[in-house]
């Protein structure tokens, strides 16, 4: 696989040694036990997939060569570039401005920009109005797009169902960038839906099998469907892609549960002319870190902390696994974490930031389970284990540090 050139800063001395490790223990990528550091009194394991990803990197990788390449120049970012403040506020302190905020207002006018300008397109894609917009104005779309390949795939098969008259059923968030992206490039080619979870899955099976009538169907999508959708037509064919960043696990949930449905509602003897084959369309990345998640699952520990943008979407998810079992903190960086035992975390069910006191146990012999998102740079992560061994007034070699898998 494609090495990056990320700026140093990101890298670091602890991470980098776990992940080639593991790389040459498991270069197939098939064991998702995570890893065991040891520091005396505190244990960490440390989940077996996490980090930039391949998209990541890229995108990150080409936006500090538009920084470089373009001395005097203004550039701008569409959005954030990927769901992680610190990365995003790197960016910025080159001078890079956002277009737009991550919900799609409208932060710089298009009217201010001009063919000198630079723009770069962030990892989630963008969609074909807003590239028209860019290229009517002058704007090169194609010097700068970071795009993730991953994404892009998703369209690819987006435009193959499309051309076979599928229905395309987006499982992802309405309103994330990537989705919106995606919605723009399938709508293109056919009727398209977009279903949130199992719930919204349910209710599209409901009319399906005539369950409910059109009017409370089109109510409930409201917003979500391309325009001149008609669910007794368009519901007869389809093909369910996902937001890469998405549970796994539930966008295969959302698959076989409306299978079934095609199933009841055509015969098993033709389902193959009512729903596609799409596994294809699971991004690898997001499905690692899952399944390292559901490893770490399987050990025992005394909590959890999950490092990464409160915005961004795969993050939350290993957060949403994590709950299932342990006392799981979602954090910015080491500095949620004070040096009084105290620890700034994100309830992912409020939406609100909770500060909490005494957050780590006192007992012998801690274990603490970490991982942090795809849009997460390694270095903060390394910043989290050294904050963490201050407050237990551990100090460790980390030249010499030694990994249990």
């Amino acid at each position: 696989m494609k090495k990056f050139e990320i700026p140093a800063f990101y890298k670091s001395p602890i991470i980098s040694k776990v992940k080639a490790a593991r790389k040459t223990q498991d270069p197939r990528k098939k064991d998702f036990t995570p890893t065991l550091l040891k520091f005396g009194k505190i244990e960490f394991l440390i989940a077996r997939h996490f980090g930039f990803c391949y998209g990541v990197e890229n995108a990150i990788e080409i936006a500090y060569k538009a920084v470089h390449n373009n001395p005097g120049k203004r550039i701008f970012l569409l959005s954030q570039m990927i769901h992680n403040p610190g990365v995003n506020e790197d960016l910025q302190s080159y001078g890079i401005e956002f277009i737009q905020d991550t919900h799609g207002k409208q932060l710089i006018p298009w009217e201010a920009l001009s063919s000198e300008d630079i723009v770069i397109i962030p990892a989630f894609g963008t969609t074909l109005e807003i590239e028209q917009k860019l290229t009517d104005i002058g704007v090169d779309v194609k010097a700068y797009n970071t795009t993730c390949p991953f994404v892009e795939k998703v369209w690819n098969r987006s435009e193959t169902l499309g051309q076979n008259n599928h229905t395309i059923i987006i499982h992802g968030k309405h309103d994330h960038e990537e989705t919106r992206a995606t919605f723009s490039h399938s709508n293109l080619n056919a009727p398209t839906l977009v279903v949130k979870n199992l719930a919204e899955a349910k209710k599209v099976s409901a009319f399906i099998l005539g369950n409910i009538a059109e009017e409370e169907f089109s109510a409930y999508f409201r917003g979500k469907y391309s325009e001149g959708f008609n669910p007794t037509r368009d519901l007869q064919r389809i093909g369910v892609v996902n937001q890469t960043t998405m549970l796994a696990t539930e966008t295969q949930e959302i698959t076989e549960f409306l299978r079934e449905t095609m199933i009841t509602k055509y015969g098993e003897e033709v389902i193959k002319n009512h729903i596609a084959d799409t596994r294809d369309t699971l991004c690898y990345a997001t499905n690692d870190n899952q399944s390292a998640t559901l490893g770490l699952l399987e050990e025992d520990a005394d909590l959890a902390i999950v490092v990464g943008g409160y915005n961004s979407s795969n993050t939350t998810h290993l957060v949403e696994l994590l709950e299932e079992k342990f006392t799981t903190y979602f954090i910015l960086s080491e500095k949620s974490i004070s040096a009084k035992n105290q620890i700034t975390s994100f309830n992912i069910h409020s939406k609100e930031e909770e500060h909490l006191f005494t957050f780590l146990p006192e007992k012998d012999k801690t274990r603490i389970i970490l991982t942090s998102g795809a849009s997460c740079p390694d270095a903060v992560v390394d910043a989290v284990i050294v904050k963490i061994l201050d407050l237990f007034g551990v100090e460790a070699d980390f030249e010499t540090i030694t990994l249990e898998f």
